[in-house]
């Protein structure tokens, strides 16, 4: 499975973004894809989830509210459409997809974000 996420750039504070990630390969045995961040000097983070057959998506309590998940079978692809940015929101952005039987665990190339002030 590859991951190719795309979106990232630079906004002022309280602008919006949205990622985008497409998966490839063997991926009709996914589970769910997510996003995950890694800010400077901080560990990295869990975002948003969605499985890839329905069901509420699941959010970080620093994003509810702002951003959202949401995916495109058809396409493959699941986007995290981030709004009212905050510069604690800047860090590297990574597309996550996950699958149980195998238990497999995939990951994109990361794509910045940053939120000036």
């Amino acid at each position: 499975v590859q991951l190719q996420a795309c979106g990232g750039g630079l906004v002022q504070s309280g602008g919006s973004l949205r990622l985008s990630c497409t998966a490839s390969g063997t991926i009709f045995r996914l589970n769910g894809m997510g996003w995950y961040r890694q800010a400077p000097g901080k560990r990295r983070e869990f975002v948003a989830h969605i499985t890839t057959t329905g069901g509420v998506p699941n959010y970080a309590d620093s994003v509810k509210g702002r951003f959202t998940i949401s995916r495109d079978n058809i396409k493959n692809t699941v986007y995290l459409q981030m709004n009212s940015l905050k510069p604690e929101d800047t860090a590297v952005y990574y597309c996550n997809a996950l699958q149980i039987i195998p238990p497999s665990d995939y990951w994109g190339q990361g794509t910045l974000v940053t939120v000036s002030s």
